[in-house]
């Protein structure tokens, strides 16, 4: 089964055993932006998973293999499309849903308007690509949640679209995996998850920052009195949210955040609904805990 990125659990360490032949490829490259790690990670547990050799792909795709080995570690500048379509090409991958993430990965490599269009130009265009159409049922029925818990991190409509966009069409690229995997639903919420956490402000202990998500919410809009009092509570009670152990943040927040009824939140995490219910009464017991140790502090 290829890996699904996740911000909060680390790719496993690849066996040495199996139908995989040769050497690893290095790391990706720290510098590698997350608009380029969202395309650039599943191009290579595709290629991981699919037991070639760098040397393989250095021969179906016709580039050297200094040029292939720079591209699969994000090392050095940004690749043209050229050599992105042919490695994609030679492992099988949709060419529609990758070439929106390689241009927008383009742009976030401050790439000018021009390069890119003359480096896609330079590709001949085939038939236009439909993603399946279990994709397409799947992707109807999560786009709502997906985006509120989106929107909760990152505050705005547009990089909240944005994101989800981008989790849709990697979900696109990895779809023969993820469409055999235990649990669809599981396996897409933590994609989208790894995409959101890696865009979102974060405290100086790493935690995701909800505090500027405070403004968005109905008591603070409506500046009743009293409402700075609310808003210091807000505060507290949306950091308390945020540090909490990721699949309690996910659900407090669907709950809390973005008003879903907690057997709906079920659905969207891709979790039983016992568990879920399990998991959000232990947030609420963290966050009544924390809301205690505030209200009465050690002296």
């Amino acid at each position: 089964m290829i890996w699904t990125p996740d911000a909060e659990h680390p790719p496993p360490d690849a066996p040495d055993g199996g139908t995989r032949r040769g050497r690893r490829p290095a790391p990706i490259a720290e510098t590698a932006s997350p608009s380029h790690r969202a395309w650039l990670e599943p191009v290579r547990n595709v290629l991981f998973a699919s037991g070639l050799t760098l040397n393989d792909l250095v021969d179906r795709s016709g580039y050297s293999k200094t040029r292939i080995s720079e591209l699969l570690r994000g090392n050095g500048y940004y690749p043209a499309w050229e050599i992105t379509f042919s490695v994609i090409r030679a492992l099988g991958l949709p060419a529609q849903p990758m070439r929106r993430l390689w241009t927008a990965a383009a742009r976030e490599a401050r790439k000018e308007q021009g390069w890119i269009e003359h480096c896609i130009e330079q590709v001949a265009v085939g038939e236009p690509e439909r993603p399946p159409l279990a994709h397409q049922a799947f992707v109807e029925d999560v786009c709502g949640p997906y985006t509120d818990y989106a929107r909760a991190f990152l505050l705005t409509d547009r990089r909240a679209r944005w994101v989800v966009a981008e989790t849709f069409d990697v979900l696109w690229l990895c779809w023969s995996d993820a469409s055999v995997s235990e649990d669809l639903r599981r396996y897409a919420w933590r994609l989208l998850r790894s995409r959101v956490m890696a865009r979102v402000d974060r405290h100086r202990d790493g935690h995701p920052d909800l505090r500027a998500a405070v403004f968005s919410t109905l008591e603070v809009q409506a500046g009743a009195p009293g409402h700075l009092v609310v808003l210091t509570e807000l505060v507290d009670l949306f950091d308390a949210i945020a540090a909490l152990p990721y699949d309690q943040r996910d659900v407090a927040v669907l709950r809390h955040l973005c008003g879903m009824p907690l057997d709906a939140v079920a659905s969207v995490v891709g979790l039983t609904p016992a568990m879920t219910h399990a998991i959000d009464h232990h947030a609420r017991a963290a966050l009544d805990s924390a809301q205690l140790h505030r209200s009465h502090p050690r002296e």
